[in-house]
């Protein structure tokens, strides 16, 4: 059985066979589900995007029978990716891990963010110490700073749970990873489905008064980060920041307080990832690939394949891209709100393909708001239809439209031509369709 059928109700029919009504065991007196475990033991099929490349990617489909868990709570799936959160990153052994319920990154702290900060740290002084008006424009330094940076290291080191090689996290139906980062570092081989990432939010964010003409908050933590690893393949999850949207949160120095980074940021020299089927809803920044405009170890990494994605309410990034060859095809844009900026940055030595991409743009989004220019020079785009409010969805040339309001003009060849594509590219007109009925984590 196959998560990446393309008919609404094979998948359907398929998930709901494998989960169960409730995610409820149905292996006799095992606590996983053997439907569950089958899915916790597929690779990514042959020429499915960027990650199939070299040995592809098995994730933890070779685990032993011992190598398989179970997980409802933080403690046990530090358990079981190895047993100490500062090290399972480097933990090699196949395995599976199979996630039921909700899991808290702040499980065990009653204060929650009150338990991490560092003592000499209160928000209360942070504002009243570096307002513009009081510090001037220039960067946060001295006592009060080195104690907020004390208070997101132990937030890291709480709230972040390391990945390490050849793992497959699957989550049973309904399963939630909420207010925690999942970071895959210096591991490679990862596989991770079905689960829905809730609102890792930072609890002490940073002023950057020269970021930007008015400054802005800058927080650390993603949903999931990829970094310095190869072979990763993130499939049927939903980024969200549930009840806690950047909307609400307050203005502090004349700018929103950001507590929130991207769902799924790739960086640090990763490349060889796949992300297909996901649900990225209500989110300002989205995906980054690649953290630096330093030409340097990144150059010929950071190789993403994006496909039969849905990004819904989300505002940029989409992705913003530096140096790899991205494959964006058959993604599914549902464009809207005051905060939009772009979809898709042309970063420095970037090569995007964007290839029969269904965009659905509201609320005064025009085609030219589509592509922003972060120091590149090209882009591939072709077959890529717009739907423009209630107006009938039509094809439009998207780099055309981005060239006739904006200077200098980017190029339209990104210099290469994707390989790795698993079964049919469909009709742009096709792919809400197909997205809407297979794309983000079954609830």
């Amino acid at each position: 059985m196959q998560l990446k059928v393309l008919t609404a109700a094979a998948v359907g029919i398929g998930l709901v066979a494998a989960l169960g009504p409730s995610g409820a065991a149905t292996a006799g007196g095992d606590r996983h589900s053997g439907h569950t475990l089958k899915l916790g033991r597929q690779v990514l099929p042959a020429n499915d995007g960027w990650a199939a490349s070299g040995p592809g990617t098995t994730g933890g489909a070779a685990a032993a029978r011992g190598d398989v868990h179970t997980v409802d709570s933080r403690a046990e799936l530090i358990e079981a990716l190895g047993g100490d959160n500062a090290t399972n990153r480097t933990n090699a052994t196949p395995k599976v891990i199979i996630v039921r319920g909700s899991i808290n990154g702040f499980e065990g702290l009653a204060g929650e963010c009150a338990d991490l900060a560092d003592p000499a740290y209160s928000l209360d002084a942070y504002l009243a110490t570096y307002d513009p008006a009081v510090w001037g424009r220039v960067n946060p330094s001295g006592p009060l700073e080195e104690s907020r940076v004390r208070s997101v290291a132990n937030q890291t080191r709480y709230t972040q749970i390391n990945v390490g090689p050849n793992t497959t996290i699957i989550g049973e139906r309904g399963a939630k990873l909420e207010n925690l980062t999942l970071m895959v570092d210096t591991a490679n081989n990862v596989i991770v489905r079905n689960v829905t990432f809730v609102d890792a939010f930072d609890c002490f964010p940073a002023w950057a008064p020269t970021d930007g003409e008015a400054g802005n908050w800058n927080s650390q933590f993603d949903l999931m980060s990829v970094r310095r690893s190869e072979n990763v393949w993130v499939d049927h999850n939903t980024f969200t920041d549930g009840d806690n949207p950047d909307s609400g949160q307050p203005i502090h120095f004349g700018r929103p307080y950001q507590v929130h980074d991207g769902s799924l940021d790739i960086t640090h020299t990763a490349s060889l990832v796949t992300a297909s089927y996901n649900r990225f809803v209500s989110r300002d920044k989205v995906m980054l690939i690649g953290s630096s405009n330093t030409v340097g170890p990144d150059v010929g990494r950071l190789n993403v394949t994006l496909h039969h994605n849905i990004f819904d309410g989300t505002f940029q990034r989409l992705p913003r891209v530096r140096f790899g060859q991205v494959d964006i095809y058959n993604n599914y844009y549902r464009l809207a709100g005051d905060g939009f900026q772009y979809a898709w940055g042309v970063g420095v030595q970037s090569s995007i393909y964007a290839e029969n991409n269904y965009l659905a743009l509201n609320d005064g989004i025009a085609a030219a708001d589509v592509l922003y220019d972060w120091g590149g020079t090209a882009i591939t785009e072709k077959g890529n239809w717009v739907q423009d409010g209630r107006r009938l969805p039509r094809p439009v040339n998207l780099l055309d439209a981005y060239n006739a309001s904006h200077d200098p003009d980017l190029g339209p060849d990104s210099g290469w031509k994707p390989a790795l594509r698993h079964g049919p590219v469909l009709p742009a007109p096709l792919v809400p369709l197909a997205t809407l009925a297979l794309a983000g984590a079954r609830l």
